[in-house]
């Protein structure tokens, strides 16, 4: 046991430096993997390391590379699976790099600019060295991008919704555009293998439930899905939903059943949702009318939420590739700091560069029903 150990104080870089017969800064380029150090002298210095037991404070390394090691982080969308996953990439990135994190979560219905700024004026006080943003809604999307900030900015959001990305855009200060990636989710592609798929089953006539028109996630996917079903020529009745909710998907599925009872009129062969919360509603609905799925009407979701394969009957849905999103964002973060090569995207839209999802078929969408 050394001096200092026994005497409960912690090692000085000086005593490094030292032992290892160098001086402090170059004690301190090594700490900071500088390559002005040749390998003799770098391992000198960490065998005197590791006999002191020495280990740098994040203030000592922030000083020396004038870098604090931090990334901040400001999340929303925190009530859904896919966020969670998202950070959970993001954090794991960041830590095989040495890097910390710090995190800021957003309530969407609570949700202010004001709020945002102050949030992003902390991470300044922390002097992160990078900013990560997940931005589901139009409004915290909108915030991301008016934000001054003099640090690189990883935007996570979708590429429609109701603020365009060239309006986003020239929300941006010239400066800050070249220090921001924008990463996301195929929602574009993802209904598109949807729609292929619903059309292999021969359904010509279709009913899509859609998620609350300020998430950009469910903007892309209804546009996208309106187009399709022109170029498809599927005949697609849209309902439109305030939440992702599956009560409420639940009470609109159960008025539109009672209207096409009341009227008479020709009932969709499948209905498609914005989401699998919405498609458990849908399905609660259709077997309360004695509806049977698929044989009479088939159901489609999107997100593969823990479960969905344990529904009656299992859910065919989208899973979007969560992890694959964080872990994108990380590399586009480390990207504009210096630290890693263009990341290559198999398909990018709208200057968002776009992870794939898949989908997964089940037993909740068949053939269209025989007359």
């Amino acid at each position: 046991m050394t001096e200092n150990r026994r005497a409960g104080r912690r090692p000085s870089m000086f005593e490094v430096a030292k032992m290892a017969g160098v001086s402090h800064q170059t004690v301190s380029r090594v700490i900071n993997d500088s390559p002005d150090v040749s390998p003799t002298t770098r391992e000198r210095v960490r065998e005197a390391i590791r006999t002191l037991d020495y280990h740098p404070s994040n203030s000592a390394r922030a000083l020396a590379s004038r870098r604090s090691h931090t990334i901040g982080l400001i999340a929303g969308g925190l009530r859904l699976f896919g966020p969670i996953s998202t950070i959970t990439a993001i954090e794991g990135v960041a830590r095989a790099h040495s890097l910390f994190m710090s995190v800021s979560l957003l309530s969407e219905p609570d949700f202010t600019p004001s709020e945002f700024r102050a949030m992003c004026d902390s991470f300044d006080e922390q002097n992160v060295d990078a900013f990560l943003f997940l931005t589901p809604t139009d409004e915290m999307f909108a915030a991301a991008c008016r934000v001054d900030v003099s640090r690189p900015r990883v935007i996570v959001t979708s590429t429609h919704g109701g603020l365009s990305m060239s309006a986003a855009g020239r929300m941006m200060h010239v400066e800050n555009r070249h220090r921001t990636a924008l990463v996301g989710i195929d929602q574009w592609g993802a209904m598109a293998d949807v729609m292929a798929l619903i059309g292999r089953y021969g359904h010509r006539s279709a009913l899509y439930l859609a998620g609350p028109s300020n998430w950009r996630d469910a903007a892309t996917r209804m546009v996208a899905w309106r187009k399709l079903a022109a170029e498809h020529s599927v005949a697609s009745r849209v309902v439109q939903c305030s939440s992702w909710d599956a009560s409420e998907a639940y009470a609109r599925m159960n008025h539109v059943l009672d209207r096409f009872g009341f009227s008479g009129s020709t009932k969709p062969t499948v209905v498609v949702t914005a989401n699998d919360a919405q498609a458990v509603g849908v399905i609660r609905a259709l077997h309360e009318h004695r509806i049977r799925i698929p044989q009479d009407i088939s159901v489609v979701g999107f997100d593969d939420i823990s479960g969905a394969d344990e529904l009656y009957p299992p859910l065919t849905t989208v899973r979007p590739r969560f992890h694959e999103l964080g872990t994108a964002a990380m590399r586009e973060a480390l990207r504009l700091l210096g630290e890693g090569e263009e990341t290559v995207y198999a398909a990018s839209a709208h200057g968002v560069g776009l992870i794939p999802a898949e989908l997964v078929q089940r037993a909740s969408l068949g053939p269209v029903p025989i007359a």
